[in-house]
């Protein structure tokens, strides 16, 4: 039930609704004091408001003949809805397109591969380029980079900072010889100031950084990426039983899967490889066993073909199966060149 429902005055509803109490879920587990403060009303009107919202919750949870759940959604409205959501470039033409448009938003995209193909650069690009304005098709959000290996250069982002700037510099004087140019009024510093960065070193650390998530998008609506770099490490790591690693993980990722429809952002897990033994050989696959490859909404596979990159796309519920190749260069992830192969960067 919406906030809208409840009857109270048009003051206190707004009051409520620009403090970001919305439905009535969201007072379950705030204090009188609490909302007193936030709103700036009386402690006793902010009792009688959360009155009215338990009464009305609890009207709402014992009615028999209330034949739609809470929250559900006709399909025509969710085809809009996915239809205008805006994606995240991945500066790789080639890339985007198999990806139909780049990384989604609403959506918990993993991607893998072998050490050395390119998984931080790629996360490192992403974070990048949610930054892009609006003025120039991207998302002009801010990103959380979730650094569990150390694998993080921050030397490394602001040359994919400045390369990015420059690439929209260069589309801007395309367009000033027919139409009116867009003002670039970014610089590397602003692109790093917006990169939120979590070093995490244990995986109690990773959990309770993730359960600490939503508080800190509600802080910071403008957040349209977390990228997890990796995933996998520490449960890789500190874990003996495969059951509870199991258990644990899956509740990790409903999280993840709750924060990217909640703030209609894009989580972007990336991952490692491990050996698997299948029909008599050992074969290189994702970690984390096939239990957690259901976790994620799409998959995407990074492996080399001889001396050049490619991504390909193992499940997605909307996109065809595909593959793409890439490169890292100097300037971030571009799409294939044969002067860029495997290049170390820094």
């Amino acid at each position: 039930m919406e906030i809208w429902r409840l009857p109270i005055s048009a003051s206190q509803r707004g009051k409520l609704i620009s403090a970001g109490y919305t439905s009535l879920s969201s007072l379950s587990s705030i204090s009188s004091s609490d909302l007193s403060r936030e709103l700036k009303v009386s402690e006793s009107e902010a009792l009688d408001i959360l009155k009215l919202a338990s009464h009305s919750r609890g009207l709402e949870i014992s009615s028999a003949s209330c034949s739609v759940v809470e929250g559900a959604q006709n399909a025509w409205d969710m085809l809009h809805d996915e239809e205008s959501l805006m994606h995240i470039t991945t500066s790789s033409a080639d890339l985007d397109n198999i990806l139909s448009g780049g990384i989604h938003c609403k959506e918990v995209t993993e991607i893998g591969g072998v050490p050395g193909i390119g998984k931080t650069q790629l996360g490192i690009q992403i974070a990048v380029n949610v930054q892009i304005p609006h003025d120039f098709g991207g998302l002009g959000g801010k990103a959380i980079y979730i650094d569990t290996e150390g694998s993080f250069m921050v030397e490394r982002a602001f040359q994919i900072a400045e390369a990015c700037i420059e690439d929209m510099s260069e589309y801007n004087r395309f367009l000033r010889k027919d139409f009116q140019a867009c003002e670039i009024r970014m610089h590397p510093k602003d692109i790093l100031e917006n990169i939120f960065y979590f070093r995490v070193c244990s995986y109690t650390e990773q959990i309770a950084l993730i359960n600490y998530l939503d508080k800190f998008i509600s802080e910071h609506k403008d957040v349209k990426v977390v990228v997890v770099d990796s995933v996998t490490f520490h449960f890789r790591q500190d874990f003996d039983d495969m059951a509870l690693r199991t258990r644990v993980l899956s509740g990790m990722a409903l999280k993840l899967m709750k924060l990217a429809k909640k703030f209609s952002l894009a989580v972007v897990l990336l991952n490692q490889v491990t050996t698997k033994h299948t029909e008599g050989s050992f074969q290189l696959a994702l970690a984390l066993g096939d239990s957690w490859s259901h976790t994620c909404t799409s998959r995407i596979v990074l492996y080399w073909n001889g001396n050049e990159r490619y991504a390909y796309i193992d499940k997605s519920p909307s996109l065809r199966s595909a593959s793409a190749a890439y490169s890292v260069t100097a300037r971030g992830i571009r799409n294939s060149s044969s002067s860029c192969k495997r290049i170390k960067m820094m």
